[in-house]
């Protein structure tokens, strides 16, 4: 996942901040890049972070775990690394991912021996949407059994909404966070 430019095509914010963007740096989390470009529209970035909090929270169907499995290979299809090192540094730990599990959804496959049915039927469903925009019976069917129908709808949103991330960090070009990495 190379960047095609080490230069940020909207540079992010700098501090010191007004107290409009300290308040929605706030209320975004720490003080990313990504979360630093989008507090120049204010506006937006509350809508960010107001979906954010919800999908985010203990309200979604997903365990952490397949919350990261679907955030984690939806940035890696989409060669998104600076969301991918964002995510794998912050939560791979809590997600309970192991190396091979990590080196596995940079850029294996479903099938990898590391998985168990449940992680298998999500990374399955992620895969098809990405390659298809849609589910076939049998991958709704696996992932229905593996995170019940209210997972499957969060999956379907969440995996959607990090394919907008990963446009918009991509088509950003924004380097990766200090302490992050990206897989080759």
């Amino acid at each position: 996942m190379p960047l095609k430019s080490k230069r940020p095509r909207i540079v992010p914010l700098e501090p010191p901040f007004d107290a409009e963007t300290g308040a929605v740096l706030d209320e975004l989390g720490p003080p990313l890049q990504l979360f630093r470009v989008w507090a120049r529209r204010p506006d937006l970035a509350r809508g960010v972070a107001s979906w954010g909090r919800y999908y985010f929270s203990r309200q979604s169907a997903l365990s952490v775990r397949q919350r990261e499995l679907v955030i984690d290979r939806t940035t890696a299809l989409c060669g998104a690394g600076y969301e991918w090192g964002v995510h794998v540094a912050a939560f791979a730990g809590k997600a309970g991912f192991d190396a091979e599990q990590v080196r596995s959804l940079a850029g294996g496959s479903p099938a990898d021996d590391c998985w168990g049915p449940g992680d298998r039927a999500v990374l399955t469903a992620v895969d098809e949407l990405h390659a298809t925009s849609d589910l076939s019976d049998e991958a709704w069917a696996d992932l229905v059994a593996a995170a019940g129908e209210d997972g499957a709808l969060d999956l379907l949103l969440v995996c959607g909404w990090y394919h907008a991330i990963s446009f918009t960090v991509r088509a950003l070009r924004l380097p990766l966070e200090p302490g992050t990495s990206c897989p080759d």
